[in-house]
Parts: structure tokens; C-alpha cells; sequence
């Protein structure tokens, strides 16, 4: 079996604070937001630890993105109730937390023809005169790759860290068996 290396890069998770948020008085509070809502109805809340960012809606609805770990996702929901705060608004309860998106990269440590696995394998797209990287989506994982070349992997879709390392050892075993019968 290949080795493999995979690293989270980004989290997109969402949460309700279950509380209705003046955005207008929070953009006016908080230096590190931004707000118009005449070009998007949310507010856009920059946190620098953990270095994400938020969309925070008026309903309490937010979307956190940048976090590279659920630990930093939490602590990034935690800094987002603290700045809510300010403008004197409790959230008594933490919010419960769904995933919504998972982007990993990393390496599968095999040379890969992209030609030929485009031919050869199902759900894929490569035009390797518009992007270098054969897209390849997995349905029954809901992960979809981009492979390299050199074995560089993006991976993107998966809800969970134990979902990401399945699509990625599914992955591995689908391209091994394409690759043992090329040579």
C-alpha cells in the first residue's frame, strides 16, 4: 500500500447562536469586521487566533471558515461569542457545530499517469490544457480529488477527519489497481 500524507487546510463549519444579532451595532463595535449589506446580508468577522474568518447573519446563523482542526473551529466559535458580547448580547448556550466542508492536501506517494486514468477510471474530468490536475470525484464518499502527476492530492467534500482518511484510502486503492494492471 502507497504511503500516505494528508493535512487539513481549511473548515467550513456553521452554528446557530440561537440569538438574534444587530449587525449594524456589531460592524460598529468591532474593528475587524466588515458590512454592507446591500452588497451581502451578512457581516464578515476576521479573528486572528485562531486566523479564521466568519459570516455572521442577522437570524445568529454564522459560517466559520479557516480553521485546520475542530479544536481551532471551537475556539474560533468561542472568540465570535466573545466579540458578540461587547454589543451586550448573551449567548447562554455553545452552539452546536456542523461541518459542512473539509480541504485537505497532501501526497499519495505515486507517479501517476493522468492520460490514462482518465480513461480508465469513472466520475472523472481532466483538460490538461485548461489546469494540470484530473478531477476525480468519489460519490460514495462525497470526496472529490484533484490528483497530480507526481501524486499530489487536493481533496475536498468529506464532513469528518475519519471520512477524509476513508475517501483517501478508498482513493489509494482505487489507483492501485489501475496502476498494477498498467505495468
Amino acid at each position: 500500500m502507497a504511503k500516505k500524507e494528508i493535512k487539513i487546510q481549511n473548515i467550513v463549519a456553521s452554528a446557530s447562536l440561537g440569538h438574534d444579532i444587530p449587525l449594524i451595532k456589531l460592524a460598529e463595535a468591532l474593528p475587524n469586521t466588515e458590512y454592507n449589506p446591500e452588497q451581502f446580508p451578512g457581516l464578515v468577522m476576521r479573528i486572528k487566533e485562531p486566523k479564521t474568518s466568519a459570516l455572521i447573519f442577522s437570524s445568529g446563523k454564522i459560517v466559520c471558515t479557516g480553521a485546520k482542526s475542530m479544536a481551532k473551529v471551537k475556539l474560533a466559535v468561542h472568540a465570535i461569542i466573545k466579540n458578540i458580547e461587547k454589543i451586550k448580547i448573551r449567548i447562554t448556550t455553545f452552539p452546536q457545530i456542523k461541518v459542512q466542508n473539509m480541504v485537505a492536501s497532501g501526497s499519495i506517494h505515486m507517479d501517476l499517469n493522468l492520460n490514462s486514468l482518465a480513461l480508465k477510471l469513472e466520475n472523472t474530468e481532466y483538460e490538461p490544457e485548461q489546469f494540470p490536475g484530473l478531477v476525480y470525484k468519489l460519490p460514495e464518499t462525497r470526496a472529490t480529488f484533484l490528483l497530480f502527476s507526481n501524486g499530489k492530492i487536493v481533496c475536498t467534500g468529506t464532513r469528518s477527519e475519519s471520512k477524509l482518511r476513508e475517501a483517501v484510502d478508498l482513493l489509494v486503492k482505487n489507483l492501485s489497481k489501475i496502476v498494477k494492471k498498467g505495468k
